[in-house]
């Protein structure tokens, strides 16, 4: 297995990746923002991307986004193929994105929104912490790629204060990361916040329905 940074060989996966990452949204049954080969190719062709390749097949993918004139930086679409899963191998390509991210912008902080537990605790060892929305970067076009997300309507009744999805923040300035990151992740307590959130989100939309 090969995990590398993607160049212009590695174009021809673009719609597999695209295809790969909308197939995992519908099985998982959660919103993601979707992607276009013609985006994908641009992460690749600027460096900004991460590819795994068990051969010349692939299996899995990270690329980086730069917001706010390179003060903030979001690791995205990470991805794993279905016949890759439940060997590590996300976390290997979560580590090599943002390495590459720290390697290429060493004073922007990273930051992502995720459902996904898995993400955050892969985000939680490399030193990322849980933030509220306002902490993460204002550029409107980053919230507007989440226009595609099933889940948008909550981000806009909420005034893009919170969503279904976990804010998780890396500042590199963050004095006690290295204390932080001795830490774990208290798998149990995320799990029931994102139940709670969950269900207060369904029961607004029941009464909205039934309002109507």
């Amino acid at each position: 297995m090969q995990i590398v940074i993607a160049d212009q060989s590695h174009l021809c996966y673009a719609q597999t990746i695209c295809d790969t990452i909308e197939e995992s949204a519908k099985l998982r049954g959660t919103g993601i923002a979707k992607r276009t080969p013609e985006y994908i190719t641009t992460k690749i062709l600027n460096g900004n991307a991460v590819i795994a390749l068990d051969g010349a097949r692939f299996a899995g993918f990270c690329y980086i986004e730069t917001w706010g004139h390179g003060k903030f930086v979001a690791n995205s679409g990470l991805i794993v193929h279905p016949d890759y899963r439940g060997e590590g191998l996300a976390t290997k390509i979560k580590t090599k994105i943002f390495e590459h991210s720290r390697t290429k912008f060493p004073h922007a902080k990273i930051f992502g929104i995720t459902t996904g537990l898995a993400v955050m605790k892969i985000n939680y060892d490399l030193g990322y912490e849980p933030v509220t929305f306002s902490e993460l970067t204002d550029d409107p076009d980053f919230w507007k790629g989440c226009q595609t997300c099933r889940n948008y309507d909550i981000l806009t009744r909420t005034e893009r204060k919170m969503c279904l999805c976990t804010g998780m923040l890396y500042d590199p300035a963050d004095k006690n990361k290295k204390h932080k990151r001795n830490r774990s992740l208290n798998v149990k307590v995320v799990e029931r916040l994102k139940r709670i959130k969950q269900s207060l989100f369904l029961k607004k939309e029941k009464f909205k329905n039934q309002a109507l």
